[in-house]
């Protein structure tokens, strides 16, 4: 590979909610040489885009397909209603689904939950995304339990949210075709599962060896002047160095 070429970049894909941001920073450190692209995607998405190879793995909503893909999960979220900041709700500091079964709860198409119909009073409509259906919770018309991270990124002035604490809950995971596994997905599954850059598992670059120190030789010790010691230099007479040659 001459200078002028650069590495192909490894092809991460992201859903909405997820904030690949560390990862993204330990990976340019550790990989210095192989640039690393983003793509947010729709969730309901998600599996299409790594089924057609338009991205080399993903930070997806479980469940997944584990006859296609490997998976490893991360974390699993919060779960939240979201409502307008004067509802009777945010009197308190959680709820369970019993407090919201006479309240009008969207379904949007969407809806990261695998349940076939929320809680709650049915909506006149399924919105076609979640924003759509925050739109609606902010003129009043009902209420949607998403997971707390789309609370966040949604968020609106006129609306806040309450931890709802039996409800299902969504979980994140790091996910690729198994049989595309590459070195660039072991490398990125070792940031991801927090392995240092000595691990003996991924493809990290070791460190370099430490340099040994320089040995003497093994003529003897030196002296101070760098020769090595050794038996003292006779003049040119076979005697003692420093004295003259007495003259006949």
């Amino acid at each position: 590979m001459t200078g002028s070429e650069e590495s192909p970049p490894f092809r991460l894909a992201y859903v909405p909610g997820v904030t690949p941001a560390k990862w993204v920073r330990i990976w340019n450190e550790r990989v210095p040489g192989t640039p690393l692209t983003l793509t947010q995607v729709p969730a309901t998405e998600a599996d299409a885009l790594l089924r057609a190879g338009e991205a080399d793995a993903g930070l997806v909503r479980l469940p997944v397909d584990r006859d296609f893909f490997s998976a490893i999960p991360l974390y699993t979220e919060a779960t939240v209603v979201v409502v307008p900041k004067d509802h009777v709700i945010t009197a308190a500091e959680e709820v369970t689904l019993a407090d919201l079964a006479d309240e009008v709860l969207f379904h949007p198409l969407d809806d990261v939950f695998d349940w076939d119909a929320p809680p709650g009073e049915p909506a006149f409509e399924r919105p076609a995304t979640t924003p759509d259906a925050l739109e609606l919770v902010a003129a009043n018309v009902g209420l949607l339990i998403v997971p707390q991270s789309l609370a966040r990124l949604y968020h609106r002035k006129d609306l806040t949210y309450r931890t709802v604490t039996d409800a299902p809950q969504s979980g994140i995971a790091l996910s690729w075709p198994e049989e595309a596994t590459t070195d660039l997905v072991e490398d990125f599954i070792g940031v991801v599962r927090g392995r240092t850059v000595n691990s003996t598992r991924g493809r990290a670059t070791p460190p370099e060896p430490k340099q040994q120190k320089k040995r003497p030789d093994q003529g003897g010790p030196r002296q101070k002047s760098g020769k090595p010691a050794g038996r003292p230099v006779r003049g040119r007479s076979g005697g003692r160095p420093g004295k003259p040659r007495r003259k006949s």
